[in-house]
């Protein structure tokens, strides 16, 4: 081993718009949410990840916290900033290490970034101590993290559902021959289900209640094999300003979300379009692949199904196939490069 690489430290970074993960070592280190807590007064932080979660939408004047990235991309660059910093600290587990290395990092970014945005990222790990960083595309991270050989002349279609932007290409001889960015997901569906609290029960929840909310009983069809039980659900009566418990079913969430999913249907429904007839030959054999949190919403694949005809399914652990393909794209730099930005 080179003096060089004794010196240097390998991260992979899924840094998403509701929770970021790192993978070092080929280990998922850090899973943690996408936010940090500052103290205004001091101007410091004060936590990163899921102690600053906690504090959300919870603190007096002199906290605040901040979500830095917004639909997929930096909204707060200095936040962002001190969050990566403050996550890379979390690899080693309060253990600080004997020297300082220089960290090479792969990032993943969504599809439809800009020029600006990509250097945002960059200058944001820069900033975070990073010595090297490369790109990489969040659709391409997912199909090389569940397995899929991106070099082969073989079409595959990857939906990727985050926080911020859902991903959906096309992937065949290692480039993305279509793609479909959108900035509609998780977040999304959560203002969804904290609208319709708020007209059908006259409640008012946090943002926090109602991914809760969206985790326990939210569905994308009426009809489920293994319905959830329902959820109570505690807010303010937005009539008397008390606080007053309220019963959901899974179905009154589908409903909720109904709209939010057919922009989803329909974003994959474009995709399919557009694309070449021979690769269209290959997704009706193999299918359409689902990775993100969202591909964890209850009957989604069914309802995709349903709309494209098409097999549908839903990676193994989806929530970290796009940080795994990260991870196998950091330990194959070399064999990968070409996929980097």
């Amino acid at each position: 081993m080179g003096l060089f690489n004794f010196f240097t430290s390998d991260i992979a970074i899924d840094l998403g718009t509701a929770n970021t993960l790192i993978i070092h070592k080929d280990e998922v280190v850090v899973d943690e949410p996408s936010i940090v807590a500052f103290d205004r007064n001091q101007n410091k932080v004060i936590a990163v990840g899921r102690e600053a979660q906690q504090m959300y939408e919870k603190t007096p004047d002199n906290i605040r916290t901040v979500r830095p990235l917004k639909d997929g991309v930096i909204a707060d660059f200095t936040a962002a900033e001190h969050m990566i910093r403050g996550m890379i600290k979390m690899i080693y587990k309060n253990k600080k290490p004997l020297f300082t290395p220089n960290y090479r990092m792969v990032i993943c970014i969504p599809s439809g970034i800009t020029e600006v945005e990509k250097r945002a990222v960059k200058d944001s790990a820069e900033h975070a101590g990073a010595k090297e960083v490369y790109l990489i595309h969040e659709p391409m991270a997912a199909a090389v993290g569940i397995g899929i050989d991106v070099e082969k002349p073989q079409g595959n279609m990857i939906v990727d559902i985050g926080g911020g932007t859902t991903e959906i290409a096309v992937i065949a001889l290692s480039g993305i021959v279509t793609d479909q960015s959108i900035r509609i997901a998780g977040d999304d569906l959560n203002a969804d289900i904290q609208e319709y609290m708020r007209r059908s029960h006259n409640l008012f929840i946090g943002e926090r209640t109602a991914e809760r909310i969206k985790i326990q009983v939210g569905s994308a069809i009426d009809e489920l094999d293994n319905p959830p039980p329902d959820m109570e659900v505690v807010g303010r009566d937005l009539q008397m300003g008390i606080p007053k418990p309220v019963k959901i079913s899974y179905k009154e969430i589908a409903h909720a979300l109904h709209d939010t999913v057919c922009k989803i249907e329909d974003a994959v429904m474009r995709a399919l379009e557009s694309t070449p007839p021979e690769l269209c030959g290959d997704i009706y054999e193999y299918g359409i692949y689902l990775t993100g949190g969202g591909a964890l919403l209850r009957g989604l694949d069914k309802r995709i199904s349903n709309k494209t005809k098409l097999k549908v399914h839903v990676a193994d652990d989806p929530l970290r196939a796009v940080v795994r393909g990260t991870g196998i794209a950091i330990k194959n730099l070399n064999h990968f490069k070409f996929l980097m930005t």
